[in-house]
């Protein structure tokens, strides 16, 4: 399989709730539309420092990740950013990890958005068609 990207818009949603509560004008709240590679067997959403600062996310822990081969690097976690994806949207926490490139979107973004990569077209497209199908059970 190859390196499957799709286009995403994070969303600090900090800023987000300080505009719908009438504190800020929308235009201030900070997003970034990203060329993300879509990774399914990273857990969560994976950012890089500069992403962010330019988000304005707050690091809520520290610790290490485990990466490809095992190894384990340092990390942080953020507290919770919007990910959105068309007309679809979630909210995870982020990992920053120094030195990453990409940002890297995972499975709980991928299951919060209800989408999954075409195993044929290596596309990724919505799990259930284009009706959004999240089930509580």
């Amino acid at each position: 399989m190859g390196e499957v990207r799709t286009e995403i818009t994070l969303v600090n949603i900090r800023d987000a709730g300080n505009a719908e509560s009438g504190f800020i004008p929308d235009s201030e709240v900070r997003r970034l539309t990203v060329s993300s590679v879509v990774d399914t067997g990273a857990v969560t959403l994976i950012i890089n420092e500069e992403t962010r600062e330019k988000l304005g996310l707050r690091v809520k822990k520290t610790g290490e990740t485990t990466v490809a081969g095992g190894g384990k690097v340092p990390s942080r976690i953020t507290e919770y950013v919007e990910v959105r994806w068309k007309d679809r949207n979630t909210a995870c926490e982020t990992v920053v990890l120094t030195g990453e490139e990409d940002v890297l979107m995972g499975a709980y973004p991928l299951e919060g958005l209800d989408l999954m990569v075409h195993p044929k077209t290596q596309d990724v497209i919505g799990a259930h068609g284009d009706t959004v199908r999240n089930v509580v059970k």
